[in-house]
This record gives structure tokens, sequence and C-alpha cells, in this order.
């Protein structure tokens, strides 16, 4: 089992991507892959993304408690830059 903070970084890379292509079915399965994994392994609930600079937070509940955490925008948002600069490398397929 990856660890939580490995789970919420790659949800949320994910994630990022997911909105902005919300016709890529990879994309969104690959998200609720890993929600389901979030939900089911990790036990965590109500999750809130805020997008700052330079850095994500993340807040979630579990076990009764509510926890947060951080990581940098720059390392999030790579994967989601780099469709935008080569689109013509990641096509969407259904």
């Amino acid at each position: 089992m990856r660890s939580l903070q490995d789970t919420l970084y790659n949800w949320l890379t994910i994630k990022v991507v997911a909105e902005a292509r919300p016709d890529d079915k990879s994309a969104q399965d690959t998200m609720h892959l890993f929600e389901s994994i979030l939900k089911d392994d990790h036990h965590i609930k109500d999750i809130i993304v805020t997008k700052g600079n330079p850095m994500y937070t993340v807040s979630y509940a579990k076990d009764g408690e509510v926890h947060k955490t951080r990581f940098p925008v720059e390392l999030i948002d790579v994967m989601i830059e780099q469709i935008k600069s080569e689109p013509e490398k990641y096509h969407n397929y259904e």
C-alpha cells in the first residue's frame, strides 16, 4: 500500500489534469481510482483543495480529526503544463 502522502500527491496531480480535461476518460478513471484508495485504504473523507501561491493545501478528515498537507504548485502542475505545451503528444482516446 502506498503512503497517504504519496496517494494524495498522485490524486491531486491527476485531479488537476482531470479538471482541465473533463472529456479525458483515462484521467477521470485514474482520478477515481486514487479517490477510492484514499477512501478505502486510508479512510479519509471531506477532501478540500485550495490552490495558493506557491502551494496547494489539501485538507481532509481522518479518524474524526481534520488534517492538512501541502504540495508545491510547480510539482503538482507539471503534468498539466506538459500536456498544454505539447498537446499533440497527449491525445484523448475514448
